[in-house]
């Protein structure tokens, strides 16, 4: 089975509706309202909460929620890069001193957390399927003028653990126009990422596999890995940046020119841009410089960026923008590949 067949079979499956646990959770709201819920996720300074008698899900502001008791576990994540998993609860404590929140992790650990150092918080579970997060998203554009026509489907899929992640991301976009030969890019991106002892410190390996019909590529297969750290990690914002090697194969494929392999081992210097605004705008951008140790002088850069902006409950709409960039491809094949695309997506799990 191909790899972009297995993103979309598990997003599809995944995506179905799952058993909802019992909505048994607690919260107090800092004007005395008190809430029975189940607490599904914290993200963006933005609690989300499922009702019973509610259809969708609702999205609290944290800073404005004073009180919370859960018996569920989850995985909860501060700013300084520390990770627990466990119950909540909410410790009495007088009107003068900050509001904290009391994880109790197994066996039987008490752990204190004042709640604004808190920047996010997933609901887990024993059972597996119930941990993925993701989303799946379909566009199309059209003009009469050139009688032009792009199409583009994506999903991603996150899998949280308490000290380590995993994601998986596929892209495809297909354009066609009077004149021309349809045009084609597919991607596919794989990450793993666990952190280090040592505070917002973490090690990642990736995987990506690019195929593109504008410069030629019949599939560019990078993996490598590297160290990373996060320079900011709030509730507004995600700031990381890692460095690393990656070993590429590239093989090239044009009518008129005979197919082309090539392999490349090469430095790894990476960057992803997260910022948010209260459960309503979402902007992501991710970068990668590649400059070739074997090759002198040759370097790729790869951008992708994101822009989500909520439209009703767990529906987006998004613009993206993707580009490729070789500055010493063989000759003849193009040296860049880049494009806009919008949609809308759906997005499923604790989200």
């Amino acid at each position: 089975m191909k790899p972009k067949a297995v993103v979309l079979w598990l997003a599809l499956s995944i995506a179905v509706p799952l058993i909802a646990r019992e909505k048994s959770d607690v919260i107090i709201m800092k004007n005395g309202d008190r809430i029975t819920c189940e607490i599904k996720s914290l993200a963006s300074d933005t609690l989300y909460i499922k009702v019973d008698y509610i259809l969708d899900t609702l999205s609290v502001e944290w800073i404005k929620v004073d009180h919370v008791e859960s018996k569920q576990l989850f995985i909860v994540k501060t700013q300084d890069g520390v990770v627990y998993t466990g119950t909540l609860s909410t410790p009495e404590s007088s009107g003068e001193r900050p509001v904290k929140i009391q994880i109790l992790e197994p066996p039987d650990t008490r752990v204190e957390i004042e709640k604004t150092r808190i920047i996010d918080l997933e609901q887990t579970s024993d059972t597996i399927w119930q941990r993925f997060n993701g989303d799946i998203g379909l566009g199309v554009i059209y003009s009469k003028g050139n009688q032009s026509t792009q199409y583009n489907f994506s999903s991603s899929l996150n899998y949280p653990r308490e000290r380590w992640s995993a994601s998986a991301a596929y892209n495809s976009t297909l354009s066609s126009s009077t004149g021309r030969s349809p045009s084609t890019r597919n991607e596919l991106n794989l990450n793993v990422e666990r952190l280090l002892r040592w505070n917002n410190w973490f090690y990642t390996g990736l995987a990506d596999f690019l195929q593109s019909s504008e410069q030629g590529i019949q599939l560019q297969s990078g993996i490598g890995g590297g160290i990373g750290r996060y320079l900011v990690n709030d509730n507004r914002s995600m700031v990381s940046l890692y460095g690393g090697l990656v070993w590429q194969r590239i093989n090239y494929q044009q009518m008129i020119v005979p197919s082309l392999t090539q392999n490349a081992a090469s430095a790894l210097i990476g960057s992803e841009v997260r910022l948010f605004r209260f459960n309503k705008t979402n902007l992501t951008i991710s970068a990668t410089l590649l400059p070739a140790l074997t090759e002198s002088s040759r370097v790729h850069f790869n951008l992708n960026t994101s822009y989500y902006i909520k439209l009703w409950s767990n529906l987006t709409w998004n613009i993206s923008f993707y580009g490729n960039w070789d500055n010493r491809p063989p000759p003849s094949f193009s040296g860049s590949d880049y494009g806009t695309s919008s949609g809308v997506a759906w997005k499923f799990g604790n989200r």
